[in-house]
């Protein structure tokens, strides 16, 4: 069972309907997660000896070794397939999951930092690059990416501490994913590309995306991927959200050396490191929607998928998005709407919670007393600095915050969903699931 208190949240459902609703919602949202499983998307490429990605077929036996190398959340499922399926040399995988159990013959695992990364994203770094300077051209290297690759896998140019300082800055300064990306790319010696120039061997990197439109070059900085970022690109955007000024001097020297061409740029399209080298997606946003629009169907809704490129500010989104769901005029029972995608939250208060918990609190004044359940799902099943994965509201959540003197506005103002939604005991919780492609909304209206 993917929700540790499945149960708690349907009953809290003022209603027979609305718990029925609430349960329908908690499924459609498993089904979602379930369609994008990291071993399920990985074993299923796999036949025997031949490894099958969209048109390209690779045959295991033309090579003397297999490497394997994987980060981000993803990364246990993902490693544990590909050694289901065929040999493995010798393999490194960082994550960020404390309580796996994971055992591969020949396959060394680090827990790393996330989302800071700390001393094992860099120990684990340095790893992979130990294991990917042993493959010869003779030999094929097996990359696993996901998400939160970026913050695990870590060889930066400057100092553990003016990295974890930078990092923070970047998530809490209301910088979109590929800037901050931007960013990193250009104070590493591994993303950007940089890993795939490491290798003296044929690399195919399979893919999980978390990042909206599955742009291959952010997503975990794009290590085995052309850059087509800059160092003044990265300037820019430092500048953009007024950081320059707070930023350590090992920062503000890294960019400037890279200016002055003192450092050399991250590969770009063209450059022959890339020759032997194939990027595939395996599962994305649009899968999981796919999946959750099918499940919504097969109980009975009628269904509308709004989009899988979701963005923007999470509490102008979650209004957005109830504001749309009020408006729909159709005469159906009940209509499911679905959405995917990654919103922001500009942090200004001192409160705990995630872009999801706080996109559902946007919107509990605008659907009190009516017939509208509204929920936000982190798929990775962590959402901000909470260890909640999201939240649902319905046309009593407002009621029972009152009842609490609990004000929305006032929770909002100091971006403390959770307490919210704690108090409330409309949290989901999950704990990490193992994938990552973003975040789903399900939003029902029901007669």
């Amino acid at each position: 069972m993917l929700f540790k208190n499945k149960e708690e949240i349907i009953q809290n459902g003022q209603t027979p309907k609305l718990k029925q609703i609430r349960n329908d919602i908690l499924d459609v949202l498993e089904c979602a997660t379930e369609a994008v499983d990291p071993y399920n998307c990985v074993k299923s490429r796999f036949n025997k000896n031949i490894i099958t990605l969209d048109e390209k077929t690779i045959d295991i036996s033309d090579f003397e070794n297999v490497y394997l190398v994987g980060f981000g959340k993803a990364s246990i499922g993902m490693a544990k397939a590909v050694c289901d399926s065929i040999k493995i040399k010798e393999g490194i995988i960082v994550t960020n999951d404390l309580n796996t159990d994971f055992e591969c013959k020949n396959i060394y695992l680090f827990v790393g930092g996330h989302p800071i990364p700390n001393q094992n994203s860099i120990i684990g770094a340095e790893k992979i690059l130990e294991t990917v300077e042993k493959c010869t051209k003779n030999d094929l290297l097996i990359v696993l990416i996901s998400g939160g690759g970026s913050a695990l896998f870590s060889k930066p140019r400057i100092s553990l501490e003016d990295l974890q300082k930078t990092t923070d800055l970047l998530l809490k300064c209301g910088a979109n994913i590929n800037e901050i990306n931007t960013i990193r790319k250009h104070l590493s010696y591994v993303k950007g590309g940089q890993l795939a120039k490491c290798a003296k061997c044929t690399v195919v990197s399979l893919i999980i995306s978390d990042i909206i439109g599955d742009p291959l070059e952010f997503i975990a900085s794009g290590p085995t991927y052309p850059d087509s970022t800059t160092f003044s690109d990265a300037e820019k955007i430092l500048q953009k959200y007024n950081l320059w000024q707070d930023l350590p001097d090992s920062i503000k020297n890294t960019i400037e050396d890279g200016l002055k061409g003192k450092i050399s740029e991250t590969p770009k399209k063209n450059d022959p490191v890339f020759e032997n080298v194939f990027n595939f997606i395996i599962a994305n946003n649009k899968i999981a929607c796919k999946a959750a629009e099918d499940k919504a169907e097969e109980l009975g809704y009628k269904t509308m998928l709004l989009t899988t490129r979701l963005d923007g500010e999470a509490k102008s989104v979650g209004k957005y998005l109830s504001d749309k769901a009020i408006s729909y005029l159709a005469d159906v029972q009940k209509i499911m709407f679905i959405s995917g995608g990654e919103t922001i939250v500009n942090i200004i208060g001192e409160g705990k919670g995630g872009r999801n918990q706080e996109l559902v609190l946007s919107c509990v004044k605008n659907i009190y007393k009516k017939n509208i359940a509204f929920s936000s799902f982190a798929t990775d099943g962590i959402d901000g600095n909470s260890d909640a994965a999201g939240a649902i509201a319905d046309g009593f959540t407002f009621e029972k915050a009152q009842y609490k003197n609990m004000n929305p506005d006032a929770f909002l103002k100091e971006n403390n969903s959770n307490k919210f939604f704690k108090n409330l005991s409309d949290l989901f919780t999950t704990g990490p699931t193992g994938t990552n492609v973003m975040d789903i909304q399900i939003i029902v209206k029901y007669a």
